[in-house]
């Protein structure tokens, strides 16, 4: 039941640009480039985000990409 009330609002946070824990937005964060032009955030709350620059959207790390 509280996946489908928390995924759409986590997905409304992030198309915001803003973190899905605290609220504060990414930009904030700190940024750290990889590979095909993505690079990765970390919000001040220790949660991992992918920043993708092509469609200028971001998304949860993969626990693969942490």
């Amino acid at each position: 039941m509280f996946k489908n009330i928390l995924g759409p609002v986590q997905a409304w946070l992030l198309s915001k640009g803003k973190c899905v824990g605290c609220g504060t937005l990414l930009s904030e964060g700190t940024y750290k480039k990889i590979a095909n032009g993505e690079e990765q955030v970390v919000c001040k709350c220790g949660r991992v985000f992918i920043y993708d620059k092509e469609t200028k959207k971001y998304r949860r790390a993969l626990m693969s990409e942490v």
